[in-house]
């Protein structure tokens, strides 16, 4: 069995990666659309600090709204 370096084990490492993107575009789309998600919410939040109370179903029609 050979060993293999670390220079060897960093290409097929950045190689394997670039594959995975490549052929599973999906699992970029799903990180940059939970991120927005999260950026949505933390600006709902913010926006609650103020005092202002709204109604659940209001709260969550701007929500979507943000994100799509």
């Amino acid at each position: 069995m050979e060993a293999i370096d670390r220079k060897e084990l960093k290409e097929v490492i950045r190689e394997t990666f670039i594959e995975v993107l490549s052929e599973r575009k999906d699992l970029i789309e799903d990180a940059v659309m939970e991120a927005m998600e999260d950026i949505g919410l933390a600006w709902a939040m913010k926006e609650g600090d103020k005092g202002e109370l709204i109604d659940m179903n209001d709260f969550k029609k701007n929500l979507a709204s943000k994100i799509s």
